[in-house]
This record gives C-alpha cells, sequence and structure tokens, in this order.
C-alpha cells in the first residue's frame, strides 16, 4: 500500500531543495527552512524529525522514484533500444525538471545520514544496473563493468543540466537526448 501524499512534507522537501542547492544543506537553518514553507521552524518537526530527515527523503525518494519509473519503462518498451531511448528520456526530464536535486546530491552527499547513504547507494546501483542490462541486452559483448561505466558516462552527461542554462528546456532536451543516445551507441 502507497503512502498517501502529505503535501506540506512536499512542499518542505521541494524548498528544502532549491535552499539546499543554492545555499548548501549546512547553509540552510531549520528557523530559514520552515520561514521559506510559511512555517515556524519548530514547526517543521511535526513533519521531520530533523533536518537530516529531511535531506534523507529527499534523497532516497528521489532514487526510489529514478528506479521505479526506469523499470516501468524498461517494461513497457519493445526492446533494449526503445528501453534505453525511454531510460533516456526519462532520465533528461528528471534533469530538467530536478535540477536542484542533482546539486543536492552532488554537493551534500557526505551530509547524509550513514542509513539512507547506504539505502541511496544501493537504489543508484540497481538503477545502474538496469541501464547495463539494456545495454548488454543490445551488444552482448559488453562487458558488465563496461555497461556500468556507459551509464555513468550517460548519468554525467545528463546531470550536467543544472550547470549549463544556455539553452530553453526544450532544446536542452533534444541536445541532452541525441547526444546521451549518441554516447550509449
Amino acid at each position: 500500500m502507497s503512502e498517501t501524499p502529505n503535501p506540506r512534507r512536499e512542499q518542505i522537501l521541494a524548498k528544502a531543495a532549491d535552499l539546499f542547492a543554492e545555499r548548501g544543506f549546512h547553509g540552510v537553518s531549520v528557523t530559514e527552512l520552515g520561514a521559506a514553507c510559511g512555517i515556524s521552524g519548530p514547526a517543521l518537526y511535526k513533519h521531520f524529525s530533523s533536518k537530516d530527515a529531511v535531506l534523507a527523503e529527499m534523497l532516497v525518494g528521489i532514487s526510489v522514484t529514478l528506479l521505479a519509473e526506469g523499470r516501468a519503462r524498461v517494461a513497457a518498451a519493445d526492446g533494449a533500444d526503445a528501453a534505453l531511448a525511454a531510460l533516456v528520456a526519462w532520465h533528461v526530464d528528471f534533469a530538467l525538471r530536478d535540477r536542484s536535486l542533482i546539486v543536492v546530491q552532488d554537493r551534500d552527499w557526505s551530509s547524509l545520514p550513514a542509513e539512507a547513504r547506504e539505502r541511496v547507494r544501493r537504489l543508484q546501483r540497481e538503477y545502474v544496473d538496469l541501464w547495463a542490462d539494456q545495454l548488454r541486452l543490445r551488444d552482448a559483448g559488453l562487458s558488465r563493468d563496461t555497461a556500468r561505466a556507459m551509464a555513468h558516462a550517460a548519468f554525467g552527461l545528463i546531470n550536467s543540466t543544472p550547470h549549463n542554462r544556455a539553452l530553453p528546456d526544450e532544446e536542452t532536451r533534444t541536445v541532452l537526448v541525441r547526444m546521451a543516445l549518441a554516447a550509449l551507441a
């Protein structure tokens, strides 16, 4: 059974992602985070046990979402090429929509509580393997390590999105999809 969405929790997570991306996890106080959400700092504790818990839910949550949607897209695809195209499209959509999460993951990883860090690592390994499996289905000569390295390279390309806003999002989407598919060819 899935949990009923809590709009206030979702608001806190979204505001926290933006603030943490802008100023870093340690650069944002609970009071500032609460104020950005229209509540007091102490009221934040009605929704999360700590600021660390906000970071943990944020990064675990996006890792769960990436993997679940990635699996759904692979399951719906007709073959490895279609699955890879669907994975690339999904990851590009994520990168354009959730730039802040990419920045937070990259910069504030060391602030993530150990248990959450291990869960994120496990989920991310599964996500990489999802891509690697499709690459190996397309090219049986690829080793698992090579396929994983190719997936990571594609992520690096796509996840560069927060650092480049030279083009409008739709043009960026087209460029990233084309380049990622070419890199995976």
